[in-house]
């Protein structure tokens, strides 16, 4: 059989690309082959360093974007190496998997041996994050390289410092950890897909789809997309699935859960028991206002840059419109939860901005300066971007204040006991950070036992501790031997830690208020 006809392509950024005659032409599935493009490895590494300046401070930095990165995953995580921890009603329901509690327990265990205060065990799986985050760098740059190698630098470049990006680069999300395994799957895919990309594909699907069941619409869309013309691609893509799908089952089996039984207790409460509507419900353009509130006027720019570049990835557009679509119908909506659809956008806007740059590189008095200029200017604007709204200054200071207070409890030598006093748990950073060993009782205004009687309660209690962590307006209601240490905000409100000398002694008017019998009366 004789080979297909070669020809030498120029390439924008100055070198050449190799494409046969066989090969489809650019922005059409299938693409110039990896192996084809002349890109020399150090661009990509220092790229990949620039990410990892931008993430890895950011996982010591004790902001939370969410309660889920603690009570879903860290405390789990931290139940899996026979330690106490707080225990919500998510569990007790039955609708998480333990795949990523799993998956984090090595992290965890090396945390907390590296530093057992308790900051370890919350910094070490951040780290771990940060680091998984750069598969979207990674990918970002292979993408590009389908074109050409300018298209590399910037889809890379834009991956590595876009502030979205980077916020949620170390948070251990499922929504994060789910796109940093969806982007390379498809770029495994759709890049002339062969038997074992095909299986590595599948498999990442598969495991996404145990992190984050939500995306699988999106995801259904790229295989679609990428099975129809040759539906033979299917039968490698479905085989590495479900080698990653009896993984998963057996790390449920391993915890004593039947495997996959969280996904129909999830769909059971959420969809038949409207259980995520009672934390909001919002309506259906929510997200098409998070963009506008996000970007601000930027999203023109953005928009444009994403209409110029969806045709050297269509499949990343259907992706990112198919998530945003379904999560629209969901009743309860929040940012994060479409942050696959964020990832893909923005890989296609900087493809898109790369063929801007391309036509710039075309005069010659711009030649050396396109690549700088559109470099800076996605730096400047990201940079802009990442504290303009409300909602990202709140996300980048979210927890600070209860992480504070949570250290200055941790490093208390004399603490035997704390209660936390009309302050909701979920705005801390989690009980091995609050207090160690130490026993952990709470006191909350809708608990029937403490209900129109929470001063009386707190007293009779009060033997078997000797810290109370209170919101500032209830300060009146403790009991008078204890004073005042440190105060900081915890959500929207004021919280203050209050001591008394002495040690503890457990009591039966304290056993009712230990922190999961509290939760489970209140079904939180």
């Amino acid at each position: 059989m004789p080979l297909p006809e070669a020809s030498v392509l120029p390439d924008t950024a100055g070198g050449t690309v190799m494409r046969t005659s066989a090969d489809p032409s650019p922005g059409r599935a299938g693409r110039i082959s990896l192996a084809a493009t002349r890109i020399h490895p150090l661009t990509l590494i220092l790229l990949l360093a620039l990410a990892l300046a931008l993430r890895l401070p950011l996982a010591f930095w004790p902001n939370t974007i969410h309660p889920d990165e603690i009570f879903q995953y860290l405390e789990p995580a931290w139940r899996t190496l026979g330690h106490d921890g707080i225990v919500t009603w998510e569990w007790r329901y039955g609708i998480r998997g333990w795949f990523l509690p799993t998956l984090m327990a090595g992290p965890v265990a090396l945390g907390d041996w590296m530093a057992p205060d308790g900051s370890g065990a919350f910094v070490v799986p951040r780290l771990a994050a940060a680091l998984a985050s750069l598969s979207i760098v990674i990918s970002a740059w292979l993408f590009g390289a389908r074109v050409s190698r300018l298209h590399a630098i910037v889809a890379a470049f834009v991956a590595a410092i876009w502030f979205e990006i980077v916020m949620f680069a170390p948070h251990t999300l499922s929504e994060s950890l789910a796109t940093a395994l969806i982007v390379p799957a498809a770029l495994l895919l759709t890049d002339r897909p062969s038997r074992m990309r095909l299986l590595a594909g599948g498999a990442l699907l598969a495991f996404a789809f145990v992190c984050r069941f939500q995306y699988a619409p999106a995801t259904a869309v790229l295989v679609v997309g990428v099975c129809w013309r040759d539906w033979r691609n299917l039968i490698p893509t479905i085989a590495g699935g479900i080698i990653a799908l009896l993984l998963a089952a057996v790390i449920d089996l391993a915890h004593g859960a039947v495997p996959f039984g969280w996904l129909v207790a999830n769909i059971e409460q959420n969809l038949l028991h409207d259980r995520a509507a009672e934390f909001g419900v919002s309506p259906m353009i929510t997200y098409l206002s998070s963009f506008w509130i996000t970007w601000s006027v930027a999203i023109v720019l953005l928009i444009a840059a994403i209409w110029r570049g969806w045709r050297h990835a269509p499949l990343l557009l259907a992706m990112a419109l198919t998530d945003i679509l379904f999560h629209s119908l969901i009743a309860h909506k929040e940012y994060r939860f479409i942050f696959l659809s964020v990832v893909l956008l923005m890989i296609l806007a900087a493809l898109g901005s790369s063929d801007w740059v391309q036509s710039l590189r075309a005069r010659r008095a711009w030649r050396p300066w396109a690549l700088p200029a559109a470099a800076g200017g996605w730096a400047l604007l990201s940079v802009a971007l990442a504290g303009a709204s409300e909602p990202m200054r709140d996300h980048w200071m979210r927890g600070i204040g209860a992480a504070r207070l949570a250290a200055a409890l941790r490093g208390d030598p004399q603490l035997c006991g704390l209660a936390l006093y009309n302050v909701p748990f979920h705005l801390l950073p989690g009980r091995e950070r609050l207090t160690g060993p130490a026993p952990l009782y709470a006191v909350q205004p809708a608990d029937p036992l403490a209900k129109q009687r929470m001063p009386a309660a707190v007293r009779s209690a009060s033997p078997a501790f000797n810290r109370i962590l209170v919101r500032a307006d209830s300060v009146a209601e403790l009991p008078p031997d204890y004073s005042r240490r440190d105060c900081d905000a915890v959500g929207n409100a004021t919280a203050c830690i209050y001591a008394r000398a002495g040690t503890c002694d457990a009591t039966p008017a304290a056993v009712p208020f230990a922190m999961n019998d509290v939760l489970g009366r209140l079904n939180y």
